[in-house]
C-alpha cells in the first residue's frame, strides 16, 4: 500500500520525504523533514489499532496548521468525527483506502487537503447523514445532498455543477442550512466546518 500510494502521489507531481512502517517512525519523519501533508492509515503499528490515528491527532495539536489525510479500511464514523473535532478541521481529510483506486480523485482530494480544505468520504458521509436526526431532520433532501458535498470539500461552484443548479442557488441552500444547524454569521468560526461538524461530532 505503502508504494502504492508513492507511485500515486509521485505521479501527480508530489515529492514523498519518507514512507514509514508505524506511528512512532511517523511522527519521526514529520519532525525532521516538515511536510506539506501528511498521508497516514487509521491502524498502524505497534498495536494496529487506531495508531495512525492517534498520531494524525497529536502530530495536528503540536501543529494545528499541518495537512493531515487519513486512510481508512473500514467505516469508522467515531475516527473520522474525533480527527476533525480535535482541532481545527480545516487542512484535514478522511477517506476510504478504496478510494485510491481512482488515482485522479484520490490526488485531487490531497491537493485539496494540502491547500487547507477539509475532505471527508462520500461513504462516511452518507454513513453520517443516514445515521443523525437531530438537528439534521431539519434539513430539506437539497440541503442533505449540499452538506453532503460541502463535507466532501467542495467548493460553491463545483457543487452547482455536481447538482446542475446556479451558484447561486447553492449559496442560497447554504445559507439556508447554516440557518437550521444554528450557526449564524461569525468572523472567528469558519461555519462550513462547523456545519460538517455537526453531524460528525457523536
Amino acid at each position: 500500500m505503502r508504494d502504492g500510494l508513492t507511485a500515486v502521489l509521485t505521479r501527480f507531481g508530489h515529492r514523498v520525504v519518507q514512507a514509514v512502517a508505524d506511528a512512532p517512525a511517523l511522527a519521526g519523519a514529520v519532525e525532521a523533514h516538515k511536510p506539506d501533508i501528511v498521508v497516514t492509515d487509521v491502524r498502524m503499528p505497534p498495536t494496529q489499532t487506531d495508531d495512525g490515528l492517534r498520531a494524525a491527532i497529536a502530530l495536528r495539536e503540536r501543529d494545528p496548521g499541518l495537512p493531515v489525510l487519513v486512510l481508512s479500511q473500514y467505516i469508522e464514523a467515531a475516527s473520522a468525527g474525533e480527527l476533525l473535532d480535535s482541532t481545527d478541521a480545516r487542512a484535514v481529510g478522511y477517506l476510504l483506502k478504496d478510494r485510491v483506486i481512482d488515482v485522479a480523485e484520490f490526488a485531487d482530494a490531497v491537493r485539496r487537503v494540502a491547500e487547507g480544505g477539509t475532505v471527508i468520504d462520500p461513504e462516511v458521509v452518507r454513513h453520517l447523514l443516514g445515521r443523525r436526526r437531530d438537528p439534521l431532520d431539519r434539513l430539506t433532501p437539497r440541503e442533505r445532498e449540499v452538506l453532503s458535498l460541502m463535507a466532501q470539500g467542495h467548493s460553491n461552484s463545483a457543487i452547482a455543477q455536481e447538482l446542475t443548479v446556479s451558484s447561486a442557488a447553492v449559496g442560497k441552500h447554504i445559507n439556508s442550512i447554516l440557518a437550521k444547524l444554528d450557526l449564524p454569521p461569525d468572523a472567528d468560526a469558519h461555519r462550513r466546518v462547523l456545519a460538517v461538524l455537526a453531524f460528525l461530532r457523536a
